[in-house]
């Protein structure tokens, strides 16, 4: 029997007129759950690089970033993203993020499973993601979800920022 909150969740997708809400809901994740492992001068960087309604509706547009949001009990409580790659059969996840709150009640496993099931549809073998090296929570769920570190990285990020991320991979076959 499922719990009860993934009982009331639902995945839906993500059109331009969810994104402000996209945005605000990003802001509040990113300021609950990175402090410690970023600083605040890059939280509110990245957060505006990456998570301005211009520059998700360019990933979108622009670059065919596919967006959906998690609701539970009509609350949007999480969203990710997905996408090619110059490689055949590869896509990436490019977001996946819940509120603080709402972790460990298997909500984002169900957000991550919706993905690999819509990306391999999409006709991927492997899907592939980048997280900081020092969340340690995002990792071990990821490899709770049955994914492995591919690589180490570091990404200039401007304006004195970097990317310190393991790549993780899993298999979709």
């Amino acid at each position: 029997m499922k719990p009860q909150s993934l009982r009331r969740a639902e995945i839906l997708p993500v059109t331009e007129e969810h994104l402000p809400a996209l945005a605000e809901l990003a802001g509040v994740i990113w300021r609950q759950h990175y402090p410690g492992i970023i600083s605040p001068t890059q939280i509110d960087y990245m957060l505006a690089r990456m998570y301005s309604p211009d520059a998700l509706r360019e990933e979108i547009r622009a670059k065919g970033i596919r967006f959906v949001q998690l609701l539970v009990e009509g609350r949007f409580v999480g969203f990710a993203s997905y996408g090619s790659t110059p490689e055949p059969g590869v896509m990436k996840l490019h977001k996946c993020y819940l509120l603080p709150e709402m972790h460990g009640r298997g909500l984002g496993s169900l957000l991550l499973q919706h993905c690999e099931r819509e990306t391999r549809k999409l006709g991927a073998r492997r899907l592939v993601l980048a997280v900081n090296k020092h969340n340690t929570k995002a990792v071990a769920a990821y490899q709770r979800n049955g994914f492995t570190v591919a690589e180490s990285v570091i990404t200039d990020f401007g304006s004195g920022f970097v990317m310190d991320d393991f790549i993780m991979a899993k298999d979709l076959a």
